[in-house]
C-alpha cells in the first residue's frame, strides 16, 4: 500500500488514524476496534465491510 495514502487516510467512522497490518492486509482503527480490508491494493473503507476486532488483536 502506498505510504502517502496511509498518511492521509482515516477511519470513516471516527476520523482517527489507521494502522496497517500488512500480514492480514487490513487497516486497523484502534479507537473503534475495526479492521478495514485491503483488496487488490485498494482499502475498502466501508464500515459495513469492516470486521470487529477482539481485545487480543489490539496489542
Amino acid at each position: 500500500m502506498d505510504k502517502r495514502l496511509l498518511e492521509i487516510i482515516v477511519c470513516p467512522l471516527c476520523k482517527s488514524s489507521l494502522h496497517l497490518d500488512s500480514e492480514k492486509q487490513e487497516l486497523i482503527c484502534k479507537a473503534d476496534r475495526l479492521a478495514y480490508p485491503i483488496r487488490n491494493d485498494i482499502p475498502v473503507m466501508l464500515v459495513d465491510e469492516a470486521r470487529s476486532l477482539e481485545a487480543n488483536e489490539l496489542s
